[in-house]
């Protein structure tokens, strides 16, 4: 019943705001051990139905691709975690770049969260209880609408957007490069 200012940090730490009280740490909960390559990296997202944030984490260890990952979700009046959904493991083992690290911003939809990984692969959550819906691994060869070849990999920094019943997402990173815009129809 009142507003609240939600951040996310490298050092892990997801924090609320009072705005009504001059930014006023409400409350913070630490989801990883954050650092360099760590913590929350490119954003969170909101569930305006459960009254969710939802925190990606990335906390990989270089040379150690199941380490990291997972995404958070707490509520948002006391920050307390309400749910987690931890990585599954890495299936780009051997691949150059492979990492469980989640530093894609999500994106809410009624009922899901859309969370990228930077194993290639993104996946839908349903936002009530943290259960993967969806999984898709984009690390694959693509014919594209140009008829240039393409190439999927790694997601970071971006997220994907969601409009018109359309799921639009950029695959392909400097740890496991590509270069494709994906188009995926929702139900």
């Amino acid at each position: 019943g009142r507003e609240m200012s939600v951040a996310g940090q490298k050092s892990g730490v997801v924090w609320g705001f009072d705005p009504e009280r001059k930014g006023k740490v409400a409350w913070q909960t630490r989801i990883g051990k954050g650092g360099p390559g760590g913590g929350i990296q490119w954003g969170i997202a909101y569930s305006p139905q459960e009254k969710l944030v939802l925190a990606p984490l990335a906390d990989a260890m270089r040379g150690q691709p199941g380490s990291g990952g997972g995404l958070f979700a707490l509520d948002a009046a006391t920050g307390r975690q309400v749910w987690h959904a931890p990585p599954p493991p890495p299936t780009c083992i051997g691949k150059q770049g492979c990492s469980g690290a989640q530093r894609s911003p999500p994106t809410v939809i009624p009922g899901a969260v859309v969370a990228p990984s930077m194993d290639g692969h993104i996946r839908a959550f349903r936002t009530s209880n943290g259960e993967m819906i969806w999984d898709y691994d984009a690390v694959q060869t693509y014919t594209t609408v140009n008829g240039i070849p393409g190439r999927g990999g790694s997601f970071s920094s971006t997220g994907p957007v969601i409009v018109n019943g359309m799921l639009y997402v950029n695959s392909g990173y400097s740890s496991m490069p590509g270069n494709v815009l994906l188009a995926f129809g929702l139900n």
